[in-house]
């Protein structure tokens, strides 16, 4: 303790502040925690520094320096690959020198990496058959991270995430601005994740570390994407809307893809491994809390 302030023994690094990791930040930077952080805009660094938070533009056009690294025992990217691969990947290889007091380093990607196993359930060591451009970039990007792993013992962890939602997005929102639809597309399951689990996974691993591990991060129960709208409709005591077939319903090319690929994401790995127990083991109990939290 110094001057009755508790001492700061960790320092995260966020390659990216994006909805996990901004939560993320705030979750640690209230427990004996210093908080550095990259975006892309002179605008979000200004309030990113009123939280009191070390930030650094970084982007193709910004240069981020490797001083940034400079006591960071913890860090996490969530920067998207781009066409030009992934950023963050080549910037920490370009660095990897500066990384030697890292001792947890989280990459946020994707279950879409998998692409489609019509419909059966889906473990970390199943085949990568990603489908869309996104999904083959998370892919590559995972591939390079290992490979720094290997030739540095760089203490990488990769977190495939299933749909996220959480507070300020979710399917209570769109029921609420009339935006929710109910598009039905035969034997197709989804796997989602609440914002909330994401964050505690990542804490336990914080606190188990195993450098080179996959974690598929997705609750219990895979469920089509109109039973989640329906039970939310149910929750707010609104008529659902109307099923639209998946071939017929007008959607933009983006949205169409999240309807190719079906598969059941097992997450096995994280309750044993790192014994963590979901806050919020299927849709119907996260939905139910964000209801709480938000009746309006």
């Amino acid at each position: 303790m110094e001057n009755g302030l508790p001492t700061v023994t960790n320092k995260l690094l966020c390659l990216g502040m994006g909805y996990v990791a901004t939560a993320l930040a705030l979750r640690l930077s209230t427990d004996n925690w210093s908080i550095a952080a990259t975006c892309t805009t002179p605008a979000k660094r200004q309030v990113l520094e009123s939280k009191g938070y070390a930030v650094a533009l970084f982007s193709r056009e910004y240069a981020l320096p490797p001083s940034i690294l400079e006591g960071v025992t913890h860090l996490v990217s969530s920067i998207p690959p781009d066409e030009n691969g992934d950023l963050a990947g080549e910037w920490l290889a370009a660095n990897v020198a500066q990384t030697k007091d890292v001792q947890w380093a989280a990459l946020l990607s994707t279950t879409g990496v998998y692409g489609d196993h019509a419909g059966t359930w889906v473990e970390e060591d199943a085949d990568l058959r990603p489908t869309n451009l996104r999904s083959i970039r998370r892919a590559a990007a995972e591939a390079d991270w290992r490979a720094l792993q290997n030739a540095h013992a760089f203490p990488a962890h990769i977190f495939r995430l299933a749909g996220i939602y959480g507070p300020g997005r979710n399917p209570l929102d769109r029921v609420r601005d009339g935006t929710a639809r109910r598009i039905v597309k035969p034997g197709l399951m989804l796997s989602r994740i609440h914002r909330d689990d994401i964050l505690g996974s990542l804490s336990a691993s914080i606190e188990t570390p195993n450098p080179g591990e996959i974690y598929n991060v997705a609750d219990n129960e895979p469920a089509p994407p109109q039973d989640v709208v329906a039970f939310g409709c149910a929750l707010l005591g609104v008529v659902p809307p109307t099923e639209e077939v998946f071939e017929t319903a007008a959607m933009s090319p983006m949205a169409r893809s999240f309807y190719a690929d079906n598969k059941k994401i097992r997450n096995d790995r994280l309750k044993r491994d790192l014994c963590y127990r979901l806050i919020h083991p299927t849709y119907r109990e996260g939905l139910t809390a964000l209801l709480a939290e938000c009746p309006q």
